[in-house]
């Protein structure tokens, strides 16, 4: 796959233009977003990999075959960072989110291993109360039993539930065992059909 960076950006003003359909990748940090992201790609180092949550503190770009944005969103819920930077992050993010024209999809990575965690369903409500368009991708599905998998994936549904009417997509991945990318891959593509070209004002 043709994958290359193109900037990474502190303020969605500052992003690239609107050119091209775009698919957002967020998650709590240590979800798995960096492997997730190089596995789909096919590119070891594409996005940097770390020991140390939180290391994404900006908008990445990545233009993939010349014709749509993989945007790599910082993780959100860093319990070690500063308040005051955690807060300037989330801002940055629900800003990009809100504002950004070109955005198809926010994908939003659930670490498929834990019971519902109150700050993933806070932000999927918040993206269902700003009406923005989400899937969710359940990531780490090989490090668990498929019992424990099914198990842990029903209770969040259970939980979404209860504030949504229609559940978002949902795709279930394993960076290491290739799982569900073709099926990431496939939504992608299906989505990019619907694109229309922003007007410039």
């Amino acid at each position: 796959m043709n994958a290359k960076y193109i900037c990474g950006s502190t303020h969605w003003t500052k992003c690239p233009a609107p050119d091209f359909p775009e698919y957002a990748f967020t998650g709590r940090s240590n979800v798995g977003k960096s492997s997730l992201i190089n596995a789909l790609t096919g590119i070891k180092k594409l996005a940097k990999i770390s020991s140390s949550p939180g290391k994404t503190q900006i908008i990445n770009h990545f233009l993939i075959e010349e014709e749509w944005f993989l945007t790599d969103l910082p993780g959100y819920g860093y319990a070690k960072a500063a308040k005051t930077s955690r807060l300037k992050w989330e801002e940055m993010v629900r800003d990009f989110l809100m504002r950004r024209v070109n955005l198809m999809t926010t994908f939003v990575l659930i670490d498929s291993r834990l019971e519902p965690q109150k700050i993933d369903l806070e932000f999927i409500d918040w993206c269902g109360q700003k009406q923005l368009p989400i899937a969710i991708i359940f990531t780490k599905a090989d490090k668990c039993t498929k019992n424990e998998l099914n198990h842990n994936i029903e209770q969040f549904r259970k939980k979404m539930s209860e504030s949504w009417e229609e559940m978002p997509p949902q795709i279930v991945t394993s960076s290491e065992m290739r799982v569900g990318l073709d099926d990431v891959l496939a939504f992608i593509a299906e989505t990019n059909r619907f694109w229309v070209r922003p007007e410039r004002h």
